[in-house]
């Protein structure tokens, strides 16, 4: 079995990704597969030729022939390679890059980059030879002088969205069992997409009941029943064990100080920080870091 290569940080500086928001390629048989990225602002379009494995979130797919793979920043994914002949075109892009073409905003709302969604897709050979040429077009336009290639670019990105969504029926993308559960999960990847956090200048900004309830906008007591109605938690009691499992990641593998730490998960003060953590690990942050780290 081959296994495709987690390709770093350098890898994508060299793609120039930040520049733009965007990049396509396709990879060689050379580079053994579908390149991972693990920064959390890219979204992947991945259509594949060949046998391989895909482990996304907690679910592995085997696939074999053609696949359309659709990636999300906040979901974890590998690919593996199972056949030595195989054929691949990706490509990388934010969502600021994707959210300049408004007729776009509401397809994230869709399996194809939703957490729970449905991102791989088995193609006939006719529709694989279809999207193929998509990604031979941008890969042609990203390199062009064309003063409107980005919008180009971006076009093509929304045909491979809408070809995805006409392979299964339009019900299943928009709706829900019920409006708890839609409120829910959309509360849920609103609280997700804050992390990891990677720089300690950029503070969470929504982190209370009410900020959630006001970007979703819906009354924050509507909020509380759905999430705990379906999950059984309460919003707050979420928000706190998500808030410190990112605390404890960062004082196990970070050597920000405390203060940083406390500033980078929205508390104003190092004093606040510390009672927080204390009242719900039992534990100081110091003290939590040395006990990790033997």
């Amino acid at each position: 079995m081959e296994n495709s290569t987690l390709k770093n940080t350098e890898d994508l500086k060299d793609l120039n990704v930040k520049l733009k928001g965007f990049r396509v390629f396709e990879v060689e048989e050379s580079l053994r597969g579908i390149p991972e990225y693990s920064r959390k602002d890219f979204y992947k379009i991945c259509l594949h030729k060949g046998e391989s494995t895909i482990h996304y979130a907690d679910k592995s797919v085997s696939v074999k022939g053609y696949t359309l793979f659709f990636g999300t920043p906040h979901i974890p994914y590998s690919w593996d390679i199972n056949s030595e002949k195989h054929n691949s075109y990706s490509c990388i892009f934010t969502e600021g890059f994707l959210s300049n073409n408004e007729r776009l905003e509401s397809l994230h709302n869709s399996p194809l980059f939703k957490v729970g969604g449905t991102p791989v897709f088995a193609l006939t050979e006719t529709s694989y030879e279809f999207i193929k040429s998509v990604f031979e077009k941008m890969i042609e336009e990203q390199d062009s002088v064309y003063h409107y290639k980005d919008e180009l670019i971006r076009n093509y990105i929304s045909l491979i969205i809408h070809e995805a969504h006409k392979m299964q029926p339009s019900e299943n993308y928009f709706t829900t069992t019920n409006a708890s559960s839609r409120i829910s999960g959309l509360f849920m990847e609103l609280l997700e997409r804050q992390f990891p956090i990677e720089n300690p200048n950029q503070p969470l900004n929504i982190r209370n009941p009410n900020d959630f309830a006001e970007r979703l906008n819906i009354h924050v007591n509507h909020l509380n029943r759905s999430v705990k109605e379906i999950i059984g938690k309460t919003t707050k009691d979420l928000i706190t064990e998500r808030i410190v499992t990112e605390a404890k990641e960062l004082l196990h593998y970070t050597d920000w100080s405390i203060t940083d730490i406390a500033y980078s998960l929205g508390f104003d003060y190092p004093t606040y920080f510390n009672n927080f953590f204390k009242r719900v690990t039992g534990i100081t942050p110091n003290a939590w870091r040395k006990t990790s780290a033997v």
